[in-house]
């Protein structure tokens, strides 16, 4: 036309060729690259064996970062390996576990004394290494060592040399500490047991250890130059701050502080029926899916204000929170038990083939909103996450890691207001059937999208609400 190209949709044939096969909509979509991609995910707030109570909130955003990140991955047929390897059952581990953090973990980790060693001797002989006496007399008290710290490395000597772009301005000795070679030697481990061509090491570290952490890679490289299909990159997680009296919490706090909310809010909508087993895990899977999108809703690079003032609300229309997106996924496991009950008292018939659906029935706008917006496009959107990653230049990455829960948050408000605008199981009567099952394989397939999308977060889909 004058003005442009119009292209014009034939709604019923398309609702037809989506609703016929959605799996190939709603399942993530691989790479056909032949080639093999390794990644390591090796999350710095987890290095080091830290107690639980020494976690803090920032570092509570890398970890749950990584944890869907090392989904996405594997969904995208990536070979991923997440460090560090932590030993089973220890505090660490099983917060993760109240947290749904799928993390490596073993009874007895991959000794790296050999490595360790190896590297010692290595730093003993590098020009990039300043020797010093941890006990030396006052008058050389300059050239001692602090207690702990091995050797003292010039990083800032080594990148002037290799001519290396990217590094923080500041960098410049290194005090390194038998700790640091722990972690490179593990991450060396899994880079010479794999045997893909290259290998994508991606340090996700917050802002306060990402100059620390620049360090350790830095040094990685001194230690073992010859490793040429090794990429280092680093994904910055921006820092969190908290409002309100509980400023100063750590991770296990802020765990604590939201589950106890979740309690209250589900008491206070449902009484006394929150009690069991059954109750204190919808209550544990909604606190793990309040603190995820609280943490992850925001481009990680960016600072996030965490308000510890506002009560959850398990159930306020419009929010933009992860209690609000399960209660939406909620709705629909309640919407199909409720349709599976009406078969079996005979007010409805069994479900038919879809070939015997008439998808002109689908005529409400929400209708086509879900399947244009959300069911199509699913598969491009878990891509977009990563699509930085063959691209990105210098040491820092940028990945769009918010791009789940936004779009879970716009699915589960357009879902709302069509779920509460459509009557979906409509009376039992003959001439209505073709329609309440044209929708209800609409919502077959929205589903499939809610329990893919969380499932990357590490969330089980409620059964209830």
């Amino acid at each position: 036309m004058s003005t442009g190209l119009v292209i014009r949709l034939d709604h019923p044939a398309l609702f037809k060729q989506v609703l016929s096969n959605p799996p190939l909509y709603t399942r993530p979509l691989k790479a056909l690259s032949a080639k093999k991609k390794c990644v390591i995910l090796n999350c710095a707030p987890l290095q080091g064996s830290r107690a639980p109570e020494l976690l803090t909130v920032s570092h509570l955003r890398a970890i749950l970062l990584a944890d869907h990140l090392a989904v996405v991955l594997r969904q995208q047929g990536c070979v991923v390996h997440a460090t560090p390897n932590l030993p089973q059952n220890t505090a660490v581990c099983n917060f993760l576990k109240l947290l749904r953090v799928t993390w490596p973990s073993t009874l007895q980790t991959t000794s790296t004394e050999g490595s360790v060693s190896n590297f010692k001797k290595i730093l003993l002989e590098s020009v990039y290494t300043q020797l010093g006496k941890p006990e030396a007399p006052s008058d050389q008290a300059y050239n001692a060592l602090p207690k702990d710290v091995l050797f003292k490395v010039h990083l800032r000597q080594f990148v002037k040399e290799k001519e290396l772009e990217g590094y923080d301005a500041n960098l410049d000795m290194a005090l390194v500490q038998e700790e640091a070679l722990r972690q490179i030697a593990e991450l060396q481990h899994i880079v010479l047991q794999e045997d893909s061509e290259e290998c994508l090491v991606i340090h996700v570290v917050g802002c306060e250890e990402e100059f620390q952490q620049q360090k350790i890679h830095l040094l990685w490289q001194i230690l073992n130059p010859s490793i040429d299909r090794v990429t280092q990159r680093h994904l910055v997680c921006g820092p969190v701050k908290i409002i309100g009296e509980n400023s100063h919490i750590n991770a296990v706090q802020y765990f604590q502080f939201r589950r106890s909310q979740m309690q209250e809010a589900s008491v206070m909508k449902y009484g006394n029926v929150v009690q069991g087993d059954s109750w204190a895990e919808i209550i544990s899977s909604m606190t793990s899916a309040t603190i995820r999108f609280e943490l992850l809703a925001t481009a990680h690079r960016s600072p996030l204000n965490l308000d510890l003032t506002q009560a959850v609300n398990i159930s306020t229309k419009g929010t933009k929170s992860g209690a609000f997106v399960m209660y939406n996924c909620a709705r629909l496991a309640t919407l199909f038990d409720h349709f599976n009950k009406s078969v079996q008292q005979g007010l409805y018939p069994k479900f038919p083939e879809t070939s015997q659906l008439n998808f002109s029935a689908l005529q409400e706008e929400g209708e086509w909103l879900l399947l244009y917006n959300y069911i199509i496009p699913f598969r491009e959107v878990l891509c977009l996450i990563t699509q930085s990653l063959s691209s990105a230049k210098g040491i820092r990455l940028t990945i769009n890691t918010e791009t789940v829960c936004k779009f879970l948050v716009n699915l589960s408000m357009d879902f709302s207001s069509y779920y509460n605008r459509v009557h979906i199981l409509g009376e039992p009567l003959e001439h209505l059937f073709n329609q309440m099952f044209a929708r209800l394989q609409l919502m077959k397939a929205l589903r499939e999208v809610f329990h893919t999308a969380l499932g990357t977060l590490h969330i089980s889909p409620p059964s209830q609400l």
